[in-house]
């Protein structure tokens, strides 16, 4: 398979994207995945009243459709994330959009939450095998504004909730259209309590997670942790991707506009589970996400304070191979 990788590496990223994750799924329906990719050894693991087979999860953003939910979960995985999902389909943004920078390990993306709709990804929820924890990434379409932008979320999750094992609402994304004021005191506020009264209307039991971005101020992640601790939400997601990449030793990427994650984003995401752990006296249920491309940086992300982690671009730039390089070096 490192053949196949390699050639993935020559092609468009997204078409290497859909074709690998085609491949992975083609061989999971012919029952040969096990011939390529060894399954890891299970850890289980109690978390936010849920049971994991152990603490390695993807990231939303690798199966935005929940398409790939049964051959994702062969592989091994503690937990999977799909989405970010919107109310109606969309295309996202304009090509090119994704750009990997394999001198840094890094991936820049401006896809914008192009995704099938929510009503596609439920049926793949509905049809899944896969019997580990799936949560569920929702966002809002790009076109809505205001009180219509809150609405989406509340559609997304109407839809989803009785099909997900936790729900996670995404304001972090860079790559749609002020998105990121949700973050905002009185915008996030407006969210969370709209949000609440649905969770209250459909007497929603599952956990919810905010997940938030890595260039957030210090006074805003303060608000932040005030709003989790004080509402429904059961946790946090650190981080989404970052619009800073001073950290890039590929100059040529430096000025490429969209959301940075791999390598260069590892320390700036971990620096935010750090504070969020100290600042909420480790209260707080934690997932951390970015940068994770080893076993190194995995115990790294768990000694800050994450009781989870996610995987995206380490999946993308090493392939499924990372699963047993991280959990074979923390059994």
């Amino acid at each position: 398979m490192n053949f196949f990788h390699k050639i993935f590496r020559l092609l468009p990223p997204e078409l290497a994207h859909k074709l690998a994750l085609d491949a992975l799924n083609f061989l999971f329906k012919i029952r040969l995945i096990h011939l390529f990719f060894k399954k890891p050894k299970e850890d289980l693991f109690s978390f936010a009243g849920m049971s994991f087979k152990n603490r390695l999860g993807t990231a939303a953003g690798l199966d935005k459709n929940g398409d790939y939910i049964d051959c994702l979960g062969e592989l091994g995985f503690g937990f999977l994330e799909v989405g970010t999902v919107t109310p109606v389909s969309q295309d996202g943004n304009q090509k090119p959009r994704v750009f990997r920078n394999f001198q840094d390990e890094s991936i820049i993306n401006r896809l914008g939450f192009n995704n099938k709709g929510v009503d596609h990804l439920v049926k793949n929820l509905k049809l899944r095998s896969y019997k580990g924890v799936v949560g569920v990434n929702v966002g809002a379409n790009k076109k809505s504004e205001g009180k219509k932008r809150i609405e989406d979320y509340l559609h997304c999750i109407e839809k989803v909730h009785k099909y997900a094992d936790y729900i996670t609402i995404n304001i972090s994304s860079p790559n749609t259209p002020n998105l990121r004021d949700l973050h905002n005191a009185n915008n996030l506020s407006d969210l969370v309590t709209s949000i609440e009264n649905k969770v209250k209307e459909l007497k929603i039991g599952i956990p919810f997670f905010l997940k938030i971005s890595p260039d957030e101020t210090d006074e805003s992640l303060e608000n932040i942790i005030k709003t989790v601790e004080n509402t429904f939400f059961t946790g946090i997601i650190a981080t989404n991707t970052t619009i800073d990449k001073r950290s890039l030793t590929n100059k040529k990427y430096m000025e490429i506009e969209g959301g940075l994650s791999g390598k260069p984003l590892m320390d700036k995401s971990t620096d935010k589970i750090k504070i969020i752990k100290n600042k909420s006296n480790g209260v707080i249920p934690i997932i951390g996400v970015g940068g994770v491309m080893s076993a190194s940086d995995f115990n790294k992300k768990i000694d800050a304070g994450s009781k989870l982690v996610q995987i995206y671009t380490g999946f993308v730039i090493k392939g499924p191979k990372i699963l047993n390089e991280i959990l074979e070096k923390n059994d």
